[in-house]
């Protein structure tokens, strides 16, 4: 889950708290593309600059079928999409397609993503 999905989540939000949060979250996804921009131009490739289909699917279907009454709600979907968008679905992605160094970018990226679930889900319980 990226850059698109969190400004729709920082559109919805109420409270300022939350909104900050995400908007911080949303600056280490930034972060994120242009550290994963940096890597494929070094290796002689153009980078991809939008979410791509499976970003524009997910945000569609979101849009279509999930209506947020609530910050919990968001904060839920956000997890959701962290887990399975931003978490499973580059692991399998990248399982055994990467050299040692770009495989090395991709763990810190998804430890940090792992970082950001585990806070989404303290704010759950807050």
């Amino acid at each position: 889950m990226g850059v698109h999905s969190y400004e729709h989540f920082i559109k919805k939000l109420q409270h300022p708290t939350l909104k900050d949060s995400f908007i911080s979250i949303q600056k280490d996804q930034k972060n994120h593309a242009a550290i994963i921009s940096e890597r494929i131009q070094h290796l002689g490739g153009t980078p991809v600059t939008s979410e791509g289909m499976i970003g524009k699917v997910e945000g569609a279907i979101g849009n279509l079928f999930k209506k947020y009454d609530s910050d919990q709600e968001i904060i839920k979907h956000a997890i959701k999409g962290e887990n399975i968008y931003g978490i499973r679905m580059s692991e399998d992605l990248v399982r055994d397609k990467l050299d040692e160094e770009s495989l090395g970018k991709v763990q810190k990226i998804l430890d940090k993503d792992r970082e950001h679930v585990d806070f989404l889900k303290s704010l759950l319980h807050s």
